[in-house]
C-alpha cells in the first residue's frame, strides 16, 4: 500500500480566479496518481545478475543506441533541417492561428458549468487548489459545496488553444481542485443501434507497410 506525501507546490506561479467580483490567487498543486496509490519498479538483470537496461535498435538493425543517443529533428519534405522557432501554426485553409497567453498572467473568470460538459472531458490533469495569500476560500468553497462548479479556458504556458479547466468541491465542501482537460468526442446511440463510422476510402495494405501499431 502506497503512503499519502505532501505534494510539491509551484511556488513559482500564482493563478488569480474570479468569482462575483472577488478574485483571489491559488497555488495548483498537483494530484499524482504515483504519490497517492504507490508504484512498483520492475528491475530487469542479466544471466550474470548485472541490471539490464533498455536500448534501442538502430535501423541497420545491428546497432544498439544507449538512452539519450537518439533525438527529433524537424525536416522538410527533402530531409533539410528546420529550426522550430521559423515555423507557424495554420489551420486547415492555410490561416494563421492566433496563439493564447498563459493563464497566469491574468484573472480567470470563473463560469457555471454544467455536469454534462463535465463528465465528458478528457481528463489530463487533476490540481488542488490552495490559498496562495493565506486567506481562507471561503467564498469559492462555499459556493462549491452547493454542488455547483465552474469552468473557465486554461493553458499553463501558453500555446495555440486552450485547455477547459473545471473547479469543483470535495466531499463536505472543504477542498476545491481544478480538473483540466478537452471535451471528448461522443457519438451517442440508441439501443440496438449501430454506430455510424466516417467513410473512409479503403486501401490495401501491403506487407511492407505492415508494423506494429497497427497491431
Amino acid at each position: 500500500m502506497g503512503t499519502l506525501v505532501a505534494l510539491p507546490r509551484d511556488m513559482a506561479r500564482e493563478l488569480i480566479l474570479s468569482l462575483d467580483g472577488h478574485e483571489f490567487p491559488v497555488n495548483l498543486v498537483k494530484i499524482d496518481r504515483e504519490k497517492l496509490y504507490g508504484a512498483v519498479e520492475i528491475e530487469a538483470f542479466d544471466e550474470k545478475g548485472k541490471p539490464a537496461s533498455i536500448k534501442v535498435l538502430g535501423p541497420d538493425g545491428r546497432t544498439l543506441i544507449d538512452v539519450g543517443g537518439t533525438a527529433l529533428a524537424t525536416v522538410t519534405e527533402d530531409g533539410s533541417s528546420v529550426d522550430r522557432s521559423v515555423l507557424s501554426a495554420v489551420d486547415s485553409n492555410g490561416e494563421p492561428v492566433e496563439s493564447v497567453s498563459s493563464s497566469f498572467t491574468q484573472p480567470n473568470v470563473l463560469s457555471q458549468a454544467q455536469p454534462d460538459d463535465y463528465l465528458s472531458q478528457i481528463v489530463k490533469s487533476v490540481y488542488a487548489l490552495e490559498s496562495a495569500d493565506g486567506q481562507p476560500l471561503d467564498f469559492l468553497q462555499d459556493h462549491l459545496a452547493t454542488g455547483q462548479m465552474y469552468n473557465f479556458p486554461f493553458s499553463y504556458r501558453g500555446g495555440l488553444e486552450y485547455d477547459s479547466a473545471f473547479v469543483v468541491g470535495g466531499r463536505g465542501g472543504d477542498d476545491a481542485f481544478m480538473v483540466v482537460g478537452k471535451p471528448a468526442a461522443l457519438q451517442f446511440v440508441k439501443l440496438n443501434q449501430a454506430a455510424v463510422l466516417d467513410s473512409v476510402e479503403e486501401k490495401e495494405i501491403s506487407a511492407d507497410e505492415l508494423d506494429f501499431e497497427l497491431l
